[in-house]
């Protein structure tokens, strides 16, 4: 039981309670070795009961410890006293982002971007220490007073496991990525899915997925499309609408690779807001290997046999474009990036440079380049307004009778205007765009040189601005710059009972196969059985000698791969590990580093003890590294204490003269260890 005024780890004098979680309780507390305020947060007594979770507990705290980052709340010293276990952190004075955006209702544009890269590029730091959250939510980022936005809580994201996803998931649940919440591998881009949920949730004051429980909610982020965050806040730019829905892909491949990428477009949208320039296609279907089309090959095939007319209206119209809009937009955003940011993306002003350069050297022909094309546009319409008189003549009887000359004249006119069609089909094929969100479809278009004009359809069962129609349709072609209406529903008549009529229809007969649910936690396990189109059962807690399936599902009642009638129950069993086991552990123990203020050769107090409060080694040595062989210990994990004096760092105050430090300290510095279970 935490008290006020108690000091915990005989240095922390906790002074109030300011903040509770599901896991956790955390305290202001006051250290008095170092004199200053810290933050100590308290692992809940029905968690530090289980060893499993002490153990990654102290580990991920330890090697958090080493993250020193202005957007990152350090990690200080992990310990535990008397079943307590604790984490020492810097103490920030301010509130979480989750009570920020409850006062605000919701953030503006540019303060919820700013927000966004202070927390990309704490998470940059740790992803490029090889760390991952795990667990980024409004709850786990703090705001200061003075404005500073740092992310907390990467020891206990990574900690959790199977014994403390019931008890705060129903917090995590709204930003987990899909991969977690399949119980599949996460990486740096699990964390960017969480961010770009907190992004939305800044810009709308809005999760966009609920439900009744974690499991619905997790289904939600396997299944179903994000909304977008502009139907929720007509203020939110296109970039940043973009930049949120890359960040929230159902693929991990199809978001942003690394938080540096995500940091690099949120500058740009600060910048210029409103151009589109954030890229959501599939790098797969990008890359993939496709049959040429038949306009496609014959383009191919005549790549150096263009005209000279062709190839001087080519070099025509790149002029004419260097000259036209983008240039006039790269001068509006030049102007506008100096006075936000001096030095910022100079690559596009060298790049711009390089244009203008290519332009000056073009003009010179650009003159006898439009002579020539007029005289050639002439000719062209004369021979063109000679066919269709002929066309029209033929159809009316006026060069003789159409079905008499049926067999003939057709196959001359046929050949020539069949090589006419071919010779002069110009434009694009229009893609399919349909069951795309408008973002998506509209980022598509916009590539293959469309004009985009959105429209709404009431009529339709789909989801909130789902593409439902193209006008012209998607495979007709059309010139660049041609403008394709795009009809989106506005989820007036979706309902979920809907959705999930679709999805039983796409079944086979109504058999689904049972999937592999060994290996997983409870949680993970269910919701894969529902994803499949089952239903999970009972599950029994059991022994099982393999241990590392300890607390995970270890035997289910259908073997995986079985083909089974849809909505089937699978029961299971949870293994609470082997029946009787025992560690051993070779220590190889070496000293407190220089960064923990020691210095070689002063004495100092070693004590391992086991999770179960077993004494291994208690001894007072200046002698390292301590080795010694363990056998028989009944506890997977345990704890190295070092506890010595040593002389705390002076330093002089430039303006005052005055020294301060030079005290002798008691110093006590905690490991995690981790033993090997005995064959």
């Amino acid at each position: 039981m935490i008290k006020i005024g108690m000091i915990i780890g005989d240095r922390y004098e906790v002074l109030e309670k300011i903040g509770t979680g599901g896991m956790s309780d955390v305290y202001k507390a006051k250290d008095h070795k170092l004199n200053r305020l810290v933050a100590v947060k308290i692992l809940k007594q029905e968690f530090s009961e289980n060893e499993n979770f002490v153990s990654k507990f102290r580990v991920e705290a330890q090697s958090t410890a080493g993250l020193m980052h202005p957007n990152i709340v350090n990690v200080y010293d992990v310990g535990d006293e008397d079943g307590v276990n604790y984490i020492v952190m810097e103490l920030v004075d301010g509130i979480t982002l989750k009570k920020y955006i409850e006062k605000k209702a919701r953030l503006s544009v540019k303060e919820a971007v700013s927000i966004a890269i202070q927390v990309a590029m704490g998470l940059e730091a740790a992803h490029n220490n090889n760390i991952i959250h795990r667990d980024i939510k409004p709850q786990n980022i703090m705001i200061s007073k003075d404005g500073k936005v740092k992310v907390t809580d990467f020891g206990i994201a990574k900690a959790a496991t199977s014994n403390t996803i019931t008890s705060n998931v129903m917090g995590s649940v709204h930003y987990t990525s899909p991969e977690q919440a399949r119980g599949g591998y996460s990486d740096a881009k699990s964390d960017i899915y969480s961010l770009g949920i907190t992004l939305f949730e800044m810009l709308t004051g809005r999760v966009p997925f609920n439900g009744d429980t974690t499991v619905a909610i997790a289904i939600k982020h396997i299944q179903e499309d994000l909304p977008s965050p502009a139907d929720y806040n007509d203020d939110i730019p296109i970039s940043v609408e973009k930049i949120v829905l890359k960040c929230c892909q159902k693929s991990p491949d199809r978001r942003y690779q690394s938080a540096a990428e995500l940091i690099t477009d949120l500058k740009k949208s600060l910048i210029t807001p409103d151009k589109d320039f954030v890229s959501l296609v599939d790098p797969d279907e990008e890359g993939a290997t496709r049959i040429a089309t038949d306009e496609e090959s014959k383009a191919v095939k005549s790549e150096n046999r263009f005209s000279d007319t062709e190839q001087m209206r080519l070099n025509r119209d790149s002029v004419r474009e260097y000259d036209g809009k983008d240039y006039d937009d790269y001068d509006r955003d030049k102007k506008k990036s100096h006075r936000d940011y001096d030095d910022f993306d100079d690559d596009y002003y060298y790049e711009d440079r390089r244009k203008r350069s290519s332009q000056k050297n073009g003009g010179q022909e650009s003159s006898r380049i439009e002579k020539m094309t007029v005289i050639m546009a002439i000719v062209s319409a004369i021979l063109i307004g000679f066919i269709v008189i002929v066309l029209v003549g033929r159809s009316i009887g006026v060069f003789g009778d159409a079905d008499a000359s049926e067999g003939s004249s057709d196959s001359s006119v046929g050949a020539s205007s069949g090589a006419s069609v071919s010779e002069t089909a110009d434009g694009i094929a229009i893609p399919d765009v349909v069951g795309k969100t408008y973002a998506e479809a509209k980022s598509i278009l916009d590539e293959k040189g469309f004009n985009v004009e959105k429209a709404e359809d009431s009529s339709n069962t789909a989801v909130k601005d789902t593409v439902v129609s193209i006008s012209p349709a998607a495979g007709q072609r059309a010139e660049a710059g041609t403008t394709i209406t795009v009809y989106v529903s506005n989820g007036s008549n979706y309902s979920a009972s809907a959705a999930t009529t679709d999805v039983s229809v796409a079944k086979a007969d109504g058999q689904v196969t049972v999937p592999n649910i060994i290996g997983m936690t409870s949680e993970e396990a269910v919701i894969t059985l529902v994803e499949a189109g089952l239903q999970g059962g009972t599950i029994v807690e059991t022994n099982n000698e393999d241990s590392n399936l300890t607390g995970l599902i270890c035997a289910q009642s259908i073997a995986f791969g079985t083909s089974v009638s849809e909505g089937t129950v699978i029961n299971m069993e949870l293994s609470i590990g082997p029946a009787s086991v025992t560690y051993s552990y070779n220590a190889d123990i070496s000293a407190p580093t220089e960064g923990e203020n020691y210095t070689y050769g002063i004495p100092v107090k070693v004590t391992l003890v086991t999770s179960d409060g077993t004494t291994l080694l208690s001894t007072t040595t200046s002698d390292f590294p301590v080795q010694g062989t363990y056998k028989g210990i009944t506890s997977p994990t345990g704890t190295i204490t070092f506890v010595y004096t040593a002389t705390t760092p002076t330093t002089t105050n430039a303006e005052t003269g005055e020294t301060t430090g030079g005290e002798s300290v008691e110093y006590t510095v905690t490991r995690a260890v981790t033993f090997n279970q005995e064959s």
